[in-house]
């Protein structure tokens, strides 16, 4: 009777060892999917923000290619007032000087 009861406490202690075994490897599996699973979310929004910054990036040159499209026209006409203002204050500069030696 005594050996019964023996080996059913060995019995229950192998079982708990089977079982604390099998937990294990299943905590292992679950937390080995949530690691793929949140690396795989990771690669994704970083690949998201990629292409958003990418968009941003292309915004943002289309809108500095306007400015200098704007810049350097505004540029070419205050260019061409001052060259048309050299040219008169030139014209008067040249009469001033024959007046004063001719």
């Amino acid at each position: 009777m005594a050996s019964e009861a023996v080996k059913k406490v060995l019995e229950a202690e192998s079982e708990s060892e089977r079982k604390t075994a099998e937990a294990k490897q299943r905590r292992d599996e679950i937390l080995m999917q949530a690691e793929g699973r949140s690396a795989h979310i990771i690669q994704k929004r970083l690949g998201d923000a990629s292409k958003e910054s990418a968009k941003i990036r292309n915004e943002f040159d289309s809108k500095l290619e306007d400015y200098k499209k704007n810049a350097d026209a505004e540029c070419e006409k205050q260019l061409g007032s001052i060259k048309a203002l050299a040219e008169k204050n030139m014209s008067s500069a040249v009469e001033a000087v024959i007046r004063e030696y001719f």
